[in-house]
Protein backbone atom coordinates (compact mmCIF):
# COMPACT_ATOMS: atom_id res chain seq x y z
CA UNK A 1 0.00 0.00 0.00
CA UNK A 2 1.45 2.86 -1.19
CA UNK A 3 2.05 6.13 1.95
CA UNK A 4 -0.55 8.47 -0.46
CA UNK A 5 -3.21 5.85 -0.26
CA UNK A 6 -2.68 5.42 3.45
CA UNK A 7 -3.14 9.53 4.25
CA UNK A 8 -6.01 9.37 2.00
CA UNK A 9 -7.45 6.14 4.26
CA UNK A 10 -6.20 7.85 7.63
CA UNK A 11 -8.11 10.76 6.34
CA UNK A 12 -11.19 9.14 4.96
CA UNK A 13 -11.56 7.24 8.32
CA UNK A 14 -10.98 10.30 10.95
CA UNK A 15 -13.96 12.12 8.81
CA UNK A 16 -11.59 14.90 7.61
CA UNK A 17 -11.41 14.86 4.14
CA UNK A 18 -14.00 17.20 3.00
CA UNK A 19 -13.09 19.89 0.60
CA UNK A 20 -12.11 22.54 3.54
CA UNK A 21 -9.36 20.19 4.71
CA UNK A 22 -7.19 23.05 5.35
CA UNK A 23 -9.68 25.47 7.12
CA UNK A 24 -10.41 21.88 9.99
CA UNK A 25 -7.38 20.98 10.45
CA UNK A 26 -4.79 23.86 9.81
CA UNK A 27 -2.81 26.44 12.15
CA UNK A 28 -5.93 28.47 12.90
CA UNK A 29 -7.47 25.59 14.07
CA UNK A 30 -4.27 24.78 16.60
CA UNK A 31 -4.46 28.56 17.47
CA UNK A 32 -7.47 28.40 18.84
CA UNK A 33 -7.31 25.05 20.36
CA UNK A 34 -7.85 25.20 24.21
CA UNK A 35 -4.56 23.49 25.23
CA UNK A 36 -2.54 26.25 22.83
CA UNK A 37 -4.40 28.83 24.68
CA UNK A 38 -3.63 27.26 28.33
CA UNK A 39 -0.22 26.85 27.34
CA UNK A 40 0.31 31.02 26.26
CA UNK A 41 -0.90 31.62 29.66
CA UNK A 42 1.50 30.23 31.38
CA UNK A 43 4.22 32.61 32.82
CA UNK A 44 7.51 32.52 31.50
CA UNK A 45 10.69 32.13 33.58
CA UNK A 46 13.15 34.40 33.11
CA UNK A 47 15.93 32.13 33.63
CA UNK A 48 15.07 29.88 30.89
CA UNK A 49 16.69 32.95 28.37
CA UNK A 50 18.80 30.59 25.92
CA UNK A 51 22.53 31.17 27.15
CA UNK A 52 23.07 32.64 23.23
CA UNK A 53 20.83 35.20 24.29
CA UNK A 54 22.12 35.67 28.22
CA UNK A 55 25.00 37.99 27.10
CA UNK A 56 23.49 40.18 24.65
CA UNK A 57 22.02 43.79 24.94
CA UNK A 58 18.71 43.92 26.48
CA UNK A 59 17.93 46.43 23.66
CA UNK A 60 18.17 43.35 21.06
CA UNK A 61 16.56 40.89 23.01
CA UNK A 62 13.77 43.70 23.23
CA UNK A 63 13.54 44.63 19.68
CA UNK A 64 13.61 41.17 18.46
CA UNK A 65 10.20 40.19 20.64
CA UNK A 66 8.91 43.38 19.58
CA UNK A 67 9.03 42.17 15.46
CA UNK A 68 8.56 38.70 16.94
CA UNK A 69 5.19 39.92 17.94
CA UNK A 70 4.85 41.69 15.09
CA UNK A 71 4.99 38.64 12.62
CA UNK A 72 2.89 36.41 14.57
CA UNK A 73 -0.02 39.28 14.46
CA UNK A 74 1.00 39.41 10.65
CA UNK A 75 0.32 35.51 10.47
CA UNK A 76 -3.12 35.26 12.61
CA UNK A 77 -4.11 37.70 10.20
CA UNK A 78 -2.96 35.43 7.21
CA UNK A 79 -4.59 32.47 8.66
CA UNK A 80 -7.86 34.51 9.42
CA UNK A 81 -7.89 35.47 5.55
CA UNK A 82 -6.93 32.14 4.57
CA UNK A 83 -9.88 30.75 6.65
CA UNK A 84 -12.15 33.11 5.02
CA UNK A 85 -10.78 32.06 1.57
CA UNK A 86 -11.90 28.70 2.16
CA UNK A 87 -15.71 30.18 2.12
CA UNK A 88 -15.14 31.64 -1.35
CA UNK A 89 -16.17 30.60 -4.34
CA UNK A 90 -12.69 31.40 -6.27
CA UNK A 91 -10.85 30.16 -3.71
CA UNK A 92 -7.51 30.21 -5.32
CA UNK A 93 -7.39 33.35 -6.62
CA UNK A 94 -8.38 34.51 -3.00
CA UNK A 95 -5.40 32.44 -1.05
CA UNK A 96 -3.26 34.11 -3.80
CA UNK A 97 -4.12 37.85 -2.87
CA UNK A 98 -3.70 36.36 0.64
CA UNK A 99 -0.26 35.26 0.32
CA UNK A 100 0.78 38.19 -1.25
CA UNK A 101 -0.73 40.45 1.40
CA UNK A 102 1.40 38.25 3.74
CA UNK A 103 4.37 38.52 1.57
CA UNK A 104 4.05 42.35 1.51
CA UNK A 105 2.89 42.67 5.23
CA UNK A 106 6.29 40.95 6.18
CA UNK A 107 8.79 42.76 4.34
CA UNK A 108 9.29 45.35 6.58
CA UNK A 109 9.18 43.42 9.20
CA UNK A 110 12.07 40.63 7.68
CA UNK A 111 14.46 44.01 6.72
CA UNK A 112 14.02 44.97 10.58
CA UNK A 113 15.03 41.61 11.15
CA UNK A 114 18.00 42.21 9.22
CA UNK A 115 19.27 45.16 10.34
CA UNK A 116 19.09 44.06 13.85
CA UNK A 117 21.10 40.68 12.68
CA UNK A 118 23.64 42.98 11.39
CA UNK A 119 23.85 45.25 14.69
CA UNK A 120 24.07 42.15 16.57
CA UNK A 121 27.14 40.83 14.77
CA UNK A 122 28.81 43.64 14.76
CA UNK A 123 28.34 43.95 18.51
CA UNK A 124 29.88 40.22 19.26
CA UNK A 125 32.45 40.99 16.58
CA UNK A 126 32.83 44.15 19.00
CA UNK A 127 32.96 41.87 21.89
CA UNK A 128 35.27 39.15 20.27
CA UNK A 129 38.20 41.56 19.09
CA UNK A 130 37.84 43.83 22.79
CA UNK A 131 38.37 39.76 24.91
CA UNK A 132 41.16 38.84 22.36
CA UNK A 133 43.04 42.94 22.76
CA UNK A 134 42.30 41.66 26.22
CA UNK A 135 43.97 38.16 26.11
CA UNK A 136 46.79 40.03 23.97
CA UNK A 137 47.22 42.73 26.71
CA UNK A 138 47.62 39.88 29.47
CA UNK A 139 50.60 37.37 27.67
CA UNK A 140 52.92 40.67 26.20
CA UNK A 141 52.61 41.93 29.96
CA UNK A 142 54.05 38.42 31.54
CA UNK A 143 57.69 37.79 31.69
Amino acid sequence: MTRQRLFWMVLWGAGLAGHNLHAQTGFAGLAQSPLLAQAASLPVDAGAVPTFEAGLPAEFARQRQALSLQRQEILVAYEKQQQACWQKFAVNACLTEARRARRQALDPVRQQELALNAQERAWRTEQRELRLQGKQADQTGRP
